[in-house]
């Protein structure tokens, strides 16, 4: 049987009240998968009333969530108050935030949900509260790690449109360049191509890898990270039996025709991946934390302060991250 999804809060302050609320109220419409918010009861109930929507909130266990989905909009408590008001974060945002994405781990881990989903969060807000940690991916990893090592937490970009990975995630583009290596694009590529078997129902995924420089290199005259570091894990890779093709010119792998010749790109930097999904998906595109114990999706955008309580929020990378962790979810069982 189907678990509910556990979906995070986020940063208080930010839209992701807003969009769960307009996605559930969405859900007969959308045929939505049953969903519980982790978080305080009065912050949704207050944002409700700001945006001048009537919602039905129920406060349940984990375990009852799916029973009341159809009636109310689950809301399981952290036991964190989060009293912020709409665009204007404050001293409880961080420990609502961050217990909020505890206890969905914990949920999944302990087999109350069947993904985790979050909503965006505030990096400086938390950073203020002693956050350590780039960002959402690298803190999940070590939520999964349960006092071991921590893995190798990769993010994917996924839309209709096109699905990509960045080799390097949250570095300077200086950072990025010391950091590569064939061992980390080794690594990250079998992750990806392992997870789209599993968790996303692709027997036999084609692999589309990019260079670093312009053109990928041109033989070497314009840069030989390509011919020293990519070109050499593209042939491990492909020793593997995975079907990779690159390093390729970046600036040619993104058109329709080429999108249609594979199934994810894979990316030696943070920009290199995401403009080019941005650009094609903004609306829809899913942030998709791979390489985890369990399944974590996110509407791919930040937290929104200034339309926050406006009315003005979109839910619509809310409700792709929904469906693709449901979709995930059940390719997995």
């Amino acid at each position: 049987m189907a678990k509910p999804l556990a979906l995070t809060t986020g940063e208080p302050a930010g839209i992701g009240p807003d969009i769960t609320i307009k996605a559930w109220l969405r859900r007969d419409e959308l045929n939505l998968p049953p969903f519980y918010l982790l978080g305080d009861r009065d912050l949704l109930a207050g944002r409700a009333g700001a945006l001048g929507l009537k919602v039905k909130l129920a406060d349940v266990r984990a375990e009852d969530a799916l029973d009341a989905f159809a009636d109310a909009l689950p809301v399981v408590s952290t036991g964190h108050k989060a009293t912020a008001e709409p665009g204007r974060p404050d001293d409880t945002s961080a420990d609502a935030a961050m217990a909020s994405i505890r206890q969905a781990v914990s949920d999944v881990t302990a087999g109350r949900a069947g993904a985790v989903v979050t909503n965006p969060i505030a990096k400086n807000v938390l950073y203020r509260a002693g956050f350590r940690h780039p960002g959402h991916t690298e803190f999940l990893a070590e939520l999964a790690a349960s006092g071991g090592q921590p893995p190798q937490p990769v993010m994917m970009l996924w839309s209709p449109a096109l699905v990509v990975v960045p080799v390097t995630i949250h570095l300077s583009l200086r950072d990025a360049v010391a950091r590569l290596s064939r061992e980390l694009i080794v690594s990250t590529a079998r992750i990806v191509v392992a997870e789209l078997k599993t968790r996303f129902g692709i027997a036999r995924p084609r692999i589309a890898m990019s260079g670093l420089n312009p053109h990928a290199g041109e033989d070497g005259t314009l840069g030989t990270e390509d011919q020293a570091i990519v070109a050499p894990a593209v042939e491990i890779l492909r020793g593997d039996g995975i079907e990779i093709r690159g390093p390729l010119p970046a600036d040619t792998m993104f058109h329709e025709a080429a999108r249609k010749t594979y199934d994810c790109a894979i990316c030696m930097y943070h920009d290199q991946a995401l403009i080019p999904v941005k650009t094609l998906a903004f609306e829809d595109a899913v942030n998709v934390t791979l390489g985890l114990p369990f399944i974590r999706t996110s509407p791919d955008h930040g937290t929104a302060f200034d339309i926050a309580g406006t009315g003005r929020a979109n839910p619509s990378s809310l409700i792709a991250a929904l469906r693709l962790a449901a979709r995930m979810s059940a390719a997995q069982r």
